[in-house]
């Protein structure tokens, strides 16, 4: 592997420093690095350099949807993102309930070799609820899970829950919920409030986010086991969160980047792109996500990238399929609402995007400070760029994001893993 000096990175926002990178590996970092040697010189004046983004919520499809991502189409806009590892949801068909199915999909993302694919394993057999899946087994096979989760739907049975608290407690895993109690969210297709009164669609209650989280923070009190929240999305789920903070309970919550910018108020269009699991809130409940993010009481962002094909898309408000694509803009959209509000600088974004991340999922080599000796996992980002989002251009199979001509900050224009460049002056390698 070669040798690629990275001259004059602002390195996480610190100030501007040279990074050498030697095979897959950060040989040294300093001011001034000497080129001899170096097989490929990246100017990088101006730009950040970041540690790989790593996505603890992400819907590659593969196996059985492949009509609207792939293994690899996913990891190449991933790629393009900045990210270096994915954690791959379970809700495939066939369910990644198995150690067969997580190890498919562990293997494919090493096939591609455009990021690392770290499987998540179903909690429950088919989603269904009702018996938990082979949690062990796919905790010892090849792909190691280490998050459990039935994203899509949510885990509520009280005592199924508890039992897969109980059992991931063993090898220190987390069950990551989808909390939404199933019965106050019968026939939602919004967010309840104003809006959907006003546009006579049926409505999606903060509440039901919330009561599960409570319940869940509790149990996981009891059994002394680690439990993460899914793209939390209500003021009220934040302060309960906190309180479970408080106390000393082992809970982590993730918000996605739409949730940080986009409201229920964009509803009135009836575009169907705007619809998503959870739903767009309020005004306020956005921007308690982002004081919340920026305070820590959220631990990361995570894009929950949910690619559908056109036809699901494109067609009435309510037989359209929920979901945003989110690998390829995340990192701009932090940017807009976090960094240019002043609510974190680029170490806080290293933190909520990487390194927080890679904690909670285990993953190794990901989420490591820039420094001689770590592995050679970065992204360059040229935050002064400014430009239109056209899906036209996305690596990923699917086109369904709510930015589509909207001028958004950033772009990513290398990502490196383990020394391999991935994207460079912003085109897939």
């Amino acid at each position: 592997m070669s040798k690629i000096l990275i001259r004059g990175a602002d390195v996480l926002g610190g100030g501007p420093r040279d990074v050498l990178i030697d095979g897959g590996t950060v040989a040294a970092v300093g001011a001034g690095l000497d080129a001899d040697g170096a097989d490929e010189v990246v100017e990088a004046a101006g730009k950040v350099l970041l540690p790989g983004l790593v996505d603890l919520h992400t819907h590659l499809r593969e196996p059985g949807r492949e009509d609207s991502e792939t293994v690899l189409t996913g990891t190449r806009a991933a790629a393009s993102g900045g990210y270096t590892a994915v954690f791959a949801m379970a809700n495939t068909f066939p369910v990644a309930d198995t150690a067969g199915v997580v190890e498919q999909v562990y293997r494919l993302g090493r096939e591609h070799g455009y990021c690392d694919v770290q499987p998540i394993g179903a909690v429950t057999v088919g989603l269904e609820g009702r018996q938990l899946a082979e949690l062990g087994a796919m905790h010892e096979s090849a792909a190691g899970v280490t998050v459990f989760s039935d994203d899509g739907k949510c885990v509520d049975d009280a005592v199924i829950m508890r039992r897969a608290l109980e059992y991931v407690k063993a090898f220190g895993g987390v069950v990551a919920q989808h909390a939404q109690e199933p019965r106050l969210t019968e026939g939602a297709q919004m967010n309840e409030g104003v809006v959907s009164a006003e546009l006579g669609l049926g409505g999606w209650p903060a509440v039901a986010e919330e009561s599960v989280i409570a319940r869940d923070v509790l149990l996981a009190e009891h059994v002394g086991s680690r439990v993460h929240i899914c793209h939390l999305s209500t003021a009220g789920s934040v302060e309960i969160v906190r309180w479970a903070k408080s106390r000393g309970i082992a809970v982590t919550a993730e918000v996605t980047p739409h949730h940080l910018l986009l409201t229920d108020e964009l509803v009135r269009s009836y575009d169907p792109v705007y619809k998503v699991n959870p739903p767009l809130r309020t005004e306020r409940d956005v921007l308690a996500l982002r004081q919340a993010l920026a305070d820590g009481t959220i631990d990361i962002v995570a894009t929950d990238h949910a690619p559908h094909p056109h036809e699901d898309k494109d067609c009435e408000w309510a037989a359209a399929a929920m979901g945003m694509v989110g690998l390829e803009t995340a990192l701009s959209v932090v940017q807009e609402t976090m960094v240019e509000t002043g609510l974190l600088d680029w170490a806080g974004v290293a933190d909520r995007m990487s390194f927080a991340p890679a904690r909670i999922g285990r993953s190794d080599g990901h989420g490591r400070p820039v420094s001689a000796g770590e592995p050679a996992n970065l992204t360059l980002v040229d935050t002064a760029y400014r430009g239109r989002v056209d899906p036209a251009g996305f690596a990923s199979r699917s086109r369904n994001t709510p930015y589509e001509g909207r001028e958004l900050p950033g772009r990513v224009t290398h990502t490196w893993l383990r020394g391999k460049a991935t994207l460079v002056d912003g085109k897939l390698t």
